[in-house]
């Protein structure tokens, strides 16, 4: 009954909709009609800037963070933290607030991370960031630290971690079909940051 209820909970908090309150009690906008139409903290970035951006990025992760801490304050197994992280994770997917519409689940998912471990948190959040300053494309990032840190997880002898690691690596790859599309054609979009922004920028004034 006691993870019942908090696999419930989790998923009640990670559908709590960041971005659409943010564009529409902020801005006035409904972020699904700008930008990629995603609810998520990549398109947050691109329709309302950096600072709103972030703090969508900041809520998003700590849904996750607690998301996956309700076990431990239900006195369970702190091993059961990873298992009902992953309801966060469709909460922010399919979330019951947006008609189960929802984003593509990253930054929930490093939430869960942050929970279970911090610093492997810090450093998957540090890979991830060096990827975007340098491509300047979110998806990259993401795609490449989930699918490196699930690989890594093997190495750690942890069989839950990993378990639960390949199993959000499938929800963002799925989550993130469209966006592998736009980049097998050369057509990703890319973020207002990074290096290859800056390339973009100095390129299109010439």
């Amino acid at each position: 009954m006691k993870l019942l209820i908090c696999a419930i909970l989790a998923y009640l908090i990670g559908s709590f909709p960041t971005a659409y309150i943010v564009g529409k009690v902020f801005f006035h906008k409904n972020i699904f009609d700008y930008g990629s139409g995603n609810v998520g903290t990549t398109n947050a970035y691109r329709v309302f800037g950096k600072f709103a951006g972030t703090v969508v990025l900041v809520i998003d992760i700590l849904k996750g963070t607690l998301g996956a801490l309700m076990p431990v304050f239900f006195n369970l197994d702190r091993h059961w933290i990873l298992f009902i992280g992953i309801f966060a994770v469709i909460g922010h997917c399919f979330s019951i607030f947006l008609k189960f519409r929802g984003g593509k689940a990253v930054a929930t998912s490093a939430g869960i991370l942050l929970a279970y471990n911090p610093l492997l948190f810090v450093i998957c959040f540090a890979f991830l960031a060096t990827i975007v300053y340098t491509t300047s494309m979110v998806s990259v990032a993401s795609l490449t630290t989930i699918l490196f840190f699930t690989i890594a997880t093997l190495f750690l002898h942890d069989w839950i971690l990993t378990t639960v690691a390949a199993i959000i690596t499938v929800i963002i790859y799925v989550r993130h079909i469209p966006n592998i599309k736009r980049l097998l054609k050369g057509k990703e979009n890319l973020v207002p940051i990074g290096l290859r922004y800056k390339k973009q920028q100095k390129e299109q004034q010439k």
